[in-house]
């Protein structure tokens, strides 16, 4: 049953509604959701529902009528997320498993982990028990595996998953292993079940060669009764008539478990079909039906592998797969997973509120900027860790600032939000809520000021065309028209000034910061020739979640939301934010993509010092949006 608590439900009568369900025999689950909080009671007796909803702080008792209880969405509507180590599983991640079928040596497993881990994998997987059909096949090396696989987790910085067959071994296998794996010939092995799920650990339980979608989701439920509340379903491929593959992969069973079940679930299409050439067309139609992740066999050698070789990726093969998903994430509103390096790990301990380092680093920390140097993105990052060493890092594009510091390739991205002329950079606004696993612990307003650059010797007479980014020259149309020169767009204002030094041209000039004169070699002609002096940008930096310092104090936070399609819908939830007295600072919409004419709302609030209006805001309007997500809580 769920029992569904008063919002103002007071901690005594919360522990005493557990105190007497418990007393009765039933297993209870609290459960925190973004709407409500509910306690889960599941067990053999049976209980008057009235004699529950007459306990102070019990709003309503609702049956569940699934027979998986504590699995089924009737007790849980959101998604389960959860953590293993370092990688987030759930939610609109891909998480990549990868590695080698089998754990065949030290220097196998090492060479494996390098390997997947490069391409982009975030755990490894390897078998150090192996049940096979033929009892003269490879069986696995056992312990020995389990000490391999350690190593080769440590190593790389990936958690590490493995198949239990007995469970004599769970307690064994708890000392090298992050998450077990429960394989398919086991997925009705009670014991096992009972056994794994009692270890409290992460579990990978596999679909029965020939179960239905209801057993599979039982037995998922003996692992949430015994213990554990991290479970994660693998659809692997049933048994059918066919025989052109190992097995039939049953994608349909994704959208039908993911309706039923809050529990992620991942797909495994090396066992699902058998053949190599078929595991990259599978894996991407299963993350494209909606799968949580894939594991994936791959091997340095597969034609020398232990087991399995035929259905095992080569490391090549394995690169490509993740290219290729890198593009179909974003298009199904999805973001592949990344784990970030060693050092970074090492940095996330150090950063402070205004996101600067402290205490002793093996490297300079970086900073992420879109554009060349002497860009007005380089200045921001300049002015905000002003006195520290930070390297600023020039990349590409926008998408690029937010994948350097999910890979750790960068500690902090500075990503432009509104200009104060142009008004707001909606690409931006479009990445913060693609990559949920970025917050936003700081933001900056930098003036722009706009200068000619021209190369040394060059007489303002002299010029006559200016290149520059579109919106610089528009900012300076009113001097430029004045002055009769002509304007020529340019992709970004350093880059025009990096084209104006090499051509060293006496008539072509560029529109650029000052910074950008001094990279590039250039003089400044004429300064603050922007018509509207009043020119600022505002800039989110913005750091992985596990590097966001909770403690520091903040005055504004970043939200984002949709609302459900009916009439004051929008009105109820920004109402709210008057009723406690929020300062709405700003207000976007952007549409949802693969939604057309659905939109989601940016919202920034000043944070008062009684913090507990905000949360008791954040409360009730999670009740009444579809999609509600804090982007950051920061100090302006």
């Amino acid at each position: 049953m769920i029992i569904v608590l008063k919002n103002n439900v007071k901690d005594a009568e919360k522990k005493h509604i557990q105190e007497y369900l418990e007393s009765r025999g039933l297993k209870v689950r609290e459960i925190i959701g973004e709407k409500e909080t509910v306690l889960g009671a599941v067990g053999s007796v049976s209980i008057d529902f009235r004699q529950i909803e007459l306990l102070p702080g019990v709003s309503q008792v609702i049956p569940i009528s699934k027979p998986y209880k504590l699995a089924s969405r009737e007790l849980q509507k959101e998604d389960t997320i959860f953590d293993i180590g370092p990688v987030t599983i759930g939610g609109n991640r891909v998480v990549v498993i990868a590695g080698p079928c089998a754990v065949e040596s030290r220097e196998q497993i090492i060479e494996s982990a390098l390997a997947v881990k490069k391409a982009g994998a975030v755990i490894l997987r390897g078998g150090a028990f192996k049940p096979r059909t033929s009892p003269y096949s490879f069986q696995g090396l056992g312990e020995e595996g389990c000490r391999y696989l350690k190593e080769a987790g440590e190593l790389t910085g990936m958690p590490v998953a493995t198949e239990i067959v007995s469970p004599n071994d769970a307690d064994m296998m708890k000392e090298y292993i992050d998450i077990f794996q429960i394989g398919a010939r086991n997925m009705q092995n009670f014991e096992l079940l009972k056994k794994v799920g009692s270890m409290g650990m992460p579990v990978i339980l596999k679909r029965g060669m020939s179960a239905t979608i209801e057993e599979w989701l039982m037995a998922a439920e003996y692992l949430l009764s015994s213990g554990t509340e991290k479970v994660i379903l693998c659809e692997r491929g049933i048994r059918t008539f066919e025989t052109m593959t190992r097995n039939t992969l049953d994608l349909s069973a994704i959208p039908v478990v993911q309706k039923l079940s809050h529990l992620p679930v991942i797909v495994d299409p090396s066992h699902g079909t058998g053949l190599r050439d078929k595991v990259l067309p599978m894996a991407l139609a299963g993350v494209a039906a909606g799968a949580n992740g894939l594991i994936i066999e791959v091997h340095p050698d597969p034609e020398k592998a232990s087991s399995d070789g035929p259905q095992s990726l080569y490391p090549e093969q394995f690169e490509k797969l993740m290219c290729d998903l890198e593009t179909l994430s974003s298009v199904v509103g999805k973001e592949v997973s990344r784990i970030p390096d060693k050092r970074h790990q090492a940095l996330a301990a150090g950063v402070r509120a205004a996101g600067i380092l402290s205490g002793a680093k093996e490297s300079k920390p970086k900073a992420a900027f879109q554009g060349i140097h002497g860009a007005y993105s380089e200045l921001a990052v300049k002015t905000y860790f002003q006195g520290s060493d930070v390297e600023a890092v020039p990349v590409p594009h926008f998408a690029d600032i937010f994948r350097s510091v999910l890979s750790g390739d960068a500690d902090w991205g500075i990503v432009p939000l509104e200009n104060s002329v142009a008004g707001s950079i909606l690409e931006s606004y479009d990445l913060l809520y693609r990559y949920p696993d970025l917050s936003i612990c700081g933001e900056i307003k930098v003036r722009v000021r706009h200068n000619l650059l021209a190369s040394p010797g060059t007489k303002l007479e002299d010029i006559k065309k200016v290149y520059s980014h579109p919106q610089a020259l528009s900012q300076c149309a009113g001097y430029l028209e004045k002055r009769g020169i002509e304007a020529v767009s340019f992709y970004d204002t350093a880059g025009a000034a990096s084209f104006v030094s090499k051509e060293n041209n006496p008539a072509i000039g560029a529109i650029a910061g000052v910074d950008a004169a001094g990279y590039y070699g250039l003089e400044s002609l004429a300064d603050g020739i922007e018509t509207n002096p009043h020119n600022y940008t505002r800039f989110a930096v913005v750091v992985r979640n596990d590097m966001v310092d909770r403690e520091s104090p903040i005055n504004k936070a970043s939200l984002v939301f949709s609302t459900p399609d009916e009439a004051g819908s929008l009105s109820s939830c920004l109402s709210i934010f008057s009723e406690y007295h929020l300062n709405m600072k700003k207000l976007e919409s952007r549409p949802i993509h693969g939604k057309p004419w659905s939109y989601m709302f940016y919202v920034d609030l000043d944070i008062p010092e009684d913090r507990s209006l905000f949360e008791q805001a954040v409360k009730k309007i999670t009740g009444l949006a579809e999609d509600f997500r804090i982007l950051g809580l920061y100090q302006s």
